[in-house]
């Protein structure tokens, strides 16, 4: 997404990075410098009563600068992408008409894109359909099926290689389903959010310091109850790990030292290994990510500097 103004636009700051790279730190020390109100941006943050292994602000840090969208769900529930841009857009809009910038902070990349970009409202799979298809490209052929792809949406023709039967046949069965082009309904989830968004990545220079915050991370909250937390969750009864708040980072790797799979020392390090490959899967979203400006988080007075000159700059 650009970052083209558009006059009469509310500002709003996406404040992204990831895990253990210091994002919680740096949202505080902009709020006693800028009008900003807090929307938490985290798939792990929502859950009540999962707090240590979260790393979610504590109480001192919450009086200073409270979050939106934190503690909104149980547990044992779950928590959409869809469902995340609807209430962050009600809570983005309840903020910039009070006057405030609405800061978006947290490390769900996928809740960023839904927001920038919308989630498409493409037909779930059909298996009848792809059947038909799939017999389609036996009578004639992929080539003939992306010729077809072509006479009927040109844009994902040139998009989709005839090589590529997944995608090939995912089009089309989008349009047999629908009657719409996949073109014609990606462009309807496209909307663009009505706020001039300023976007910030903050990250260790380097991986082998980011480790070390990990790891260090993890131990501080073992230190600080973590796995008192998880033995209450453990114990309810009617959590399991097929939900998504028992395969959050850490909760995964308790879960399976409580049911005796592993022992103490091997959870420790398998949650630092996990957490490790989820601040890569960040990174890597970062890299490709457009319009980001990267700040250095070993410097964080540099860091609130280098927003606070980019957020206040006047666009014209």
């Amino acid at each position: 997404m650009s970052e083209q103004h558009q006059a009469g636009q509310p500002k709003a700051i996406f404040l992204m990075g990831p895990t253990a790279s210091g994002k919680t730190a740096l949202a505080i020390a902009l709020r006693k410098v800028l009008p900003v109100e807090l929307i938490s941006v985290d798939s792990a943050l929502i859950y009540r009563g999962m707090d240590i292994g979260t790393a979610k602000p504590n109480a001192a840090e919450l009086a200073q600068a409270p979050h939106r969208l934190l503690d909104i769900r149980d547990p044992a529930e779950t928590y959409s992408a869809a469902e995340f841009r609807r209430d962050a857009l009600a809570e983005m809009t309840e903020i910039s008409r009070a006057g405030k910038i609405p800061l978006l902070v947290g490390g769900t990349m996928l809740y960023y894109k839904a927001l920038l970009e919308g989630l498409s409202p493409l037909p779930s799979a059909d298996p009848e359909v792809r059947q038909r298809i799939e017999q389609m490209a036996n009578d004639q052929g992929w080539e003939a099926l992306h010729r077809q792809l072509c006479e009927i949406d040109p844009v994902a023709g040139r998009r989709i290689h005839p090589n590529d039967p997944q995608r090939l046949s995912r089009a089309l069965e989008v349009f047999l389903i629908s009657g719409k082009t996949l073109t014609e309904l990606t462009k309807i989830s496209g909307e663009a959010l009505p706020w001039h968004v300023h976007q910030f990545a903050i990250a260790p220079a380097s991986r082998e310091l980011l480790h070390q915050r990990i790891a260090l991370r993890f131990e501080q909250m073992m230190a600080s109850g973590f796995e008192a937390e998880a033995r209450a969750l453990f114990a309810r009864g009617d959590l399991h790990t097929d939900l998504p708040s028992i395969r959050c980072v850490g909760y995964r790797q308790m879960w399976s030292y409580l049911q005796g799979e592993i022992d103490y020392d091997e959870m420790v390090y398998r949650g630092i290994c996990a957490t490790r490959q989820l601040a890569k899967r960040q990174i890597t979203w970062l890299r490709g990510w457009q319009n980001v400006h990267w700040l250095d988080s070993d410097r964080p007075d540099l860091a609130r500097d280098a927003v606070l000159q980019v957020v206040s700059a006047k666009h014209g």
